[in-house]
Order: C-alpha cells, then sequence, then structure tokens
C-alpha cells in the first residue's frame, strides 16, 4: 500500500507560480512511477506530467515548457514546478503513484485556482 498527500495548491494570479508536493509513504520501494493529473470543472481527469524509476519525464502538450516534475527520493517527494499558469490551469491536481503490480495510488488532490 502507498498513501500520498498532495500539498500546495492555493489561488495564484495568472503568469505566476506555484510548487505544488506530493509526499508518499508506505510501499515507497515498490513505486515505478509517479505522476500529475488535474481535473477541471466538467472535465474528465487527465495527465499532466509524469516520472519513471530512471527520471524519465513526459508531460501534457499545454504544459511543456511552463511545469516542471521532479522527484526527491530521499524525501519520497514528488513536485510539480508551474510556471506562467493560465486560467485554463485551474484544477484540482492529484498525485499518483503506480507499483509492480500496475496498481495506482491516488491522493486527495489540492486545488489551484489561476484567476486575477
Amino acid at each position: 500500500q502507498v498513501q500520498l498527500v498532495e500539498s500546495g495548491g492555493g489561488l495564484v494570479q495568472p503568469g505566476g507560480s506555484l510548487r505544488l508536493s506530493c509526499a508518499a509513504s508506505g510501499s515507497i520501494v515498490s513505486i515505478v512511477a509517479m505522476g500529475w493529473y488535474r481535473q477541471a470543472p466538467g472535465k474528465q481527469r487527465e495527465l499532466v506530467a509524469a516520472i519513471v524509476g530512471g527520471g524519465s519525464t513526459n508531460y501534457e502538450d499545454s504544459v511543456k515548457g511552463r511545469f516542471t516534475v521532479s522527484r526527491d527520493h530521499a524525501k519520497n517527494t514528488m513536485y510539480l514546478h508551474m510556471n506562467r499558469l493560465r486560467p485554463e490551469d485551474t484544477a484540482v491536481y492529484y498525485c499518483n503513484a503506480e507499483d509492480y503490480y500496475n496498481v495506482h495510488y491516488w491522493g486527495n488532490g489540492t486545488l489551484v485556482t489561476v484567476s486575477s
């Protein structure tokens, strides 16, 4: 079992920055990949950024060049650095982890609101 807790969401003006954190606990050694998803009102949840064990990353097209995902293994924490935020980035952001058995774990989400 893996437990995930997100933090760092909030209200930010367009063009601003935020850093989201996802603290993992439990069976950390079983995690093979982690990612950030988001769900805007009335829309389906979508993958924003992912990072696999070797450090490879991938991003949804609209966030490329603006968002950076990273992982600090010593702190069992994944981050999402978000720059040049846009109103359309407004959503609940969820942390996800996948283990050896392809089981997915989710955090409860953190709300990011981009508005002037």
